[in-house]
């Protein structure tokens, strides 16, 4: 595999040569949900793929309504600090942490099928 076909693995870091196993990718989902973004989030988060609930929450950012697009932004940095912890760097996770938690406080409408409670605790444990 090469990195030009798009293969990465679980952490979303691009595959070179025919090292690693790859992961299959987010599908491209140009209207997504409020529902059925955090639904997949979760998945992936319970399959232990940080990269792909950033993708999945960067998608649904992308195509929210204005009053919600913070919110989003927010889940998608937050999905990008499980990533970094995931891969070692503690430092960017934290930074990203922080950046998440600073937006999400700002977000002007978090839609309710999100769970704030389990976001802002691993919010917290990434600034730990």
């Amino acid at each position: 595999m090469n990195p030009a076909n798009g293969a990465r693995d679980r952490l979303g870091r691009p595959l070179r040569g025919d090292t690693g196993e790859a992961f299959p990718q987010v599908p491209e989902q140009p209207e997504i949900s409020d529902f059925e973004a955090w639904k997949q989030a979760m998945e992936y988060l319970n399959q232990d793929l940080p990269f792909h609930v950033h993708e999945v929450c960067e998608q649904r950012w992308r195509c929210a309504p204005n009053e919600s697009k913070g919110a989003w932004r927010a889940l998608a940095q937050w999905g990008a600090a499980l990533t970094h912890a995931a891969r070692g760097n503690q430092a960017g996770a934290r930074a990203l942490g922080q950046r998440a938690s600073e937006n999400l406080a700002h977000a002007k409408n978090i839609p309710a099928t999100i769970d704030l409670d389990l976001v802002r605790m691993s919010l917290a444990q990434l600034s730990a």
